[in-house]
């Protein structure tokens, strides 16, 4: 359990150094980078509504959001995660999450692998934000683990 809530603090920490860059550099801002950074806070929700037994299925995926609804959703999404790792235990790690994908499609996967999978999803994304960044003369965020380790 340590190595997930790890991983969650990373990716928050992450998600808000992400902000604050995109946030520093709006009037110039990468409207693509913009664009990754809020599929990664939809994709977050998305998964946490499902965890939480929701029907996900009126929320985007892929959604072209502001900065400011970008940072309503980062601290959203952070609250609720923390929550489910709070409670988050060698018992209920395997329990099986049911939901539907965007397609109606019925799944069902256990909590830790969804947790896992938000926690790499995320990561990924945010490596393309900062290959946007790079390719519009921006100086990319410094996300990796061993950067976040480092400075907590």
């Amino acid at each position: 359990m340590k190595t997930i809530k790890s991983m969650f603090d990373h990716l928050h920490w992450a998600n808000q150094q992400i902000l604050s860059t995109l946030k520093a550099n709006e009037p110039r801002g990468s409207h693509k980078a913009r664009q990754f950074f809020s599929h990664i806070l939809c994709a977050e929700q998305v998964w946490l509504t499902r965890i939480q037994g929701k029907d996900s299925s009126n929320l985007p995926i892929w959604a072209d959001i502001g900065l400011e609804d970008c940072e309503k959703l980062l601290k959203l999404n952070e609250k609720g995660f923390s929550e489910i790792l709070t409670n988050l235990s060698e018992e209920n790690h395997i329990d099986l999450v049911q939901y539907k994908n965007s397609k109606g499609e019925k799944f069902q996967s256990s909590l830790i692998d969804i947790l896992t999978h938000v926690a790499l999803h995320g990561h990924y994304h945010r490596g393309q934000v900062n290959l946007k960044l790079r390719a519009e003369g921006m100086e990319p965020v410094s996300i990796d683990f061993i950067t976040f380790v480092r400075e907590s």
